[in-house]
C-alpha cells in the first residue's frame, strides 16, 4: 500500500512540492546563516516526496536550547506558511473519500513543517 500511495502521491503533486522544498533549501544553503534552515527544508522535501509508510520520530534531545531557538526562527520565517499550505491541501483532499489517505499524509507532515529541528521521518 505504501508503494502505491507514494507513486500516486508523486504523480499528483508530491514530486513538485518536494522538489520545491529541495530547491528552496539549496538556495538557503548559499548563505552561511541559511545552511541549517536549508538542510531542514531539504529534509522536509524528501519527507514530502514519500510520506506513505513513514512516521515522525524525535531525536535523542529534540528540545535543546539551540533547537528551540532554531525552531522558533523557522516557525516565524517559514514554518507557519508551510503548515498552512499542508492544512489547506488536507482540507481540500478530505472532501472526498478517495482523498482521505492523502489528507492524512498532509496532516502527518504538519509537525515537521512547524518544528523540523530535532525531528525526522523514518520508515515505520
Amino acid at each position: 500500500m505504501s508503494l502505491l500511495g507514494n507513486v500516486i502521491w508523486l504523480i499528483f503533486g508530491g514530486f513538485l512540492a518536494g522538489l520545491g522544498y529541495i530547491l528552496g533549501g539549496l538556495v538557503l544553503c548559499l548563505t552561511i546563516i541559511g545552511i541549517p534552515f536549508g538542510l531542514q527544508a531539504i529534509k522536509l522535501g524528501i519527507a514530502t516526496m514519500t510520506p506513505f509508510g513513514r512516521k515522525l520520530v524525535e531525536d535523542s534531545n529534540p528540545n535543546s536550547t539551540l533547537k528551540i531557538v532554531l525552531n522558533v526562527a523557522w516557525l516565524f520565517f517559514f514554518g507557519w506558511e508551510i503548515a498552512l499550505a499542508h492544512l489547506f491541501h488536507a482540507a481540500i483532499l478530505a472532501i472526498t473519500i478517495i482523498g482521505l489517505p492523502f489528507a492524512k499524509q498532509h496532516i502527518k507532515l504538519l509537525p515537521l513543517a512547524l518544528f523540523p529541528f530535532g525531528r525526522r521521518f523514518e520508515p515505520s
